[in-house]
């Protein structure tokens, strides 16, 4: 190969990778799970949640438009959002409510990540007002019923740093006792404390898939997991308690994406009785 073929070569070959990172980093998939839930009362038959997780303050276009257009076509009734909506070092909650202005009229439930709250350590930065303001409920270290007539469902939070079953039992305590539990967490390291619960759902962000996925080896590596991290993406199971870690719609660090493009999550509950 001539210098000027091989100058070609490499030059289309960086062209072909760089276009591949711009694809991968901003294109938007819909992953859809069904999840049977032990004695789920029929009137939450088919109940879906819409989880994000993980925005890092990334854009989807002027106002999130692409973002919001993928989403509006989807049916959900219940929304999700389990942290890193910003970023540590320049917070801004403009991203974030653009995203949530722009959904539909449902009920939307927020976590901390551990980048909301790195922010308020470091600088005192807090987007709880700002979320509460635009109608999302902080579920922070806490429990809250929904009801569809005489029927009900728990959703618990479980914010960053996530601890141990007894503080979840605590939390969920006094809540009608008794029916199923859905908690929302930004790390899924909390899984094995949910399981031992009796948790039925856990929804969870934070790695990213690992940002690059290798085929057939998976995430290398997840912040505050380690290398090979267990739970590092998609749908696992102790017990009666199922895990769903999404891989999230930005990034941190580098803006990078392989094998594991931005995603929004469609979680549907179904019932079935023993």
């Amino acid at each position: 190969m001539n210098p000027l073929s091989r100058r070609a070569f490499l030059l289309g070959g960086a062209c072909a990778v760089a276009s591949y990172l711009v694809y991968e980093v901003h294109t938007i998939k819909v992953v859809r799970y069904t999840v049977p839930v032990r004695n789920l009362p029929l009137p939450f038959h088919d109940f879906t949640i819409l989880h994000l997780s993980d925005l890092h303050q990334k854009l989807f276009g002027k106002n999130q438009s692409r973002l919001l257009s993928l989403i509006n076509r989807c049916r959900y009734d219940m929304v999700a959002l389990t942290g890193d909506m910003v970023n540590r070092y320049n917070p801004d909650a403009k991203p974030a409510l653009e995203l949530i202005n722009g959904l539909a009229s449902k009920p939307l439930f927020f976590v901390h990540g551990n980048n909301e709250f790195d922010a308020e350590c470091r600088n005192g930065y807090r987007i709880a007002p700002h979320l509460g303001n635009a109608g999302v409920t902080i579920l922070d270290h806490r429990a809250v019923t929904l009801s569809r007539g005489d029927s009900r469902i728990r959703i618990a939070g479980a914010g960053h740093p996530p601890s141990g079953s007894g503080y979840l039992r605590k939390m969920l305590s006094g809540t009608a006792d008794g029916a199923p539990a859905i908690l929302l967490t930004h790390s899924p390291v909390i899984f094995p404390a949910a399981a031992r619960v009796g948790i039925d759902l856990v929804l969870a962000g934070h790695t990213h898939g690992g940002q690059v996925r290798i085929p057939l080896i998976g995430t290398l590596w997840a912040p505050g997991m380690g290398i090979f991290p267990r739970w590092n993406y998609g749908e696992f199971h102790q017990g009666r308690t199922t895990l769903i870690v999404t891989g999230g719609l930005g990034e941190s660090i580098l803006p990078v994406r392989i094998n594991i493009p931005p995603e929004i999550v469609l979680v549907t509950l179904v019932a079935y009785f023993e």
